[in-house]
């Protein structure tokens, strides 16, 4: 079985596990508390649409070719078994890690991001609230070619990517409250995630991992969740929308607004690499453009 085969068989059985899961968390929240408001459900459930479609072509289009053509120019061959899968997975997710802060830190692969953390609710069908563009913004993928030109086959990195994927998908809820300690310093959990989609200062990029939450350990970006502030979940800046469209774009425009304004073109560019909240200073706003 190739990586593709095994990929596209557990795409088949995400769907209708992903269906009964969400129905599980319905049933498990309406007696309880609130965790969706149907506006903004629709509004996950049509942006992730939106989103395979996208995917789907764009890898056709683009990204096998791109990845076909780096592993042929691979520096050696590493051969498919148990312990190679296993190792590709773990590196997979220290690229999903990078991938994932520079999503964060860098406001041109915000602009696609920050559809993710517009919803303002936390339950399963935020993990598939994502842009069609985010393959446009390049972080998404171009951060784990150097394991394919190390030799790790393409197919079976798509595979890893979607387990990983999978995996995340059950972060994304209040049904699971925090595990053994064991599995909360090696893991990256429910309750890490939660954490991750807050805006409240302490928790604001935090937790980036995917499947591990060593990296965020390692590198300094970890935040535990605390009971004494629970998570207010949401961008910071409010999209006061559900509309698809107009979360897919509203950053985008916002970042073409900032770049736009006068000023000398080095500084009105940074604004494509710097952080989200990042301001020019107010000199080089006054200033004409050289």
């Amino acid at each position: 079985m190739t990586g593709i085969e095994a990929k596209q068989l557990l795409m088949q059985a995400m769907g209708p596990l992903a269906v009964l899961a969400i129905a599980l968390e319905l049933l498990y929240f309406r007696r309880r508390r609130p965790v969706h408001e149907l506006k903004d459900t629709l509004a996950n459930l049509g942006l992730g649409a939106g989103a395979i479609v996208a995917e789907t072509v764009l890898y056709g289009l683009f990204v096998f070719a791109i990845t076909d053509w780096v592993y042929a120019r691979r520096v050696a061959t590493i051969p498919v078994n148990v312990g190679t899968v296993a190792l590709l997975y773990v590196l997979a997710d220290l690229g999903l890690y990078i991938n994932h802060r520079l999503n964060h830190r860098v406001r041109l692969f915000w602009c696609t991001h920050v559809v993710h953390h517009s919803s303002e609710h936390m339950n399963l069908t935020t993990s598939v609230r994502r842009s069609a563009f985010t393959l446009f913004a390049g972080a998404s993928w171009i951060t784990y070619l150097p394991l394919i030109v190390v030799g790790f086959d393409p197919g079976w990195m798509m595979f890893v990517l979607a387990v990983n994927l999978a995996y995340q998908f059950v972060l994304h809820t209040q049904g699971i409250p925090k595990l053994h300690w064991l599995v909360e310093y090696i893991m990256c959990t429910p309750s890490h995630h939660r954490a991750h989609h807050a805006r409240n200062p302490r928790y604001i990029d935090r937790n980036f991992g995917g499947t591990f939450i060593i990296f965020d350990r390692l590198f300094g970006t970890f935040a535990e969740e605390h009971a004494d502030e629970p998570p207010d979940y949401g961008a910071v800046r409010r999209p006061h929308t559900f509309n698809p469209i107009t979360l897919s774009l509203q950053e985008g425009v916002a970042l073409w607004r900032a770049v736009r304004q006068p000023g000398p073109l080095r500084q009105r560019l940074r604004h494509l690499w710097k952080p989200p909240e990042w301001q020019r200073p107010q000199q080089a706003l006054d200033q004409q453009p050289q």
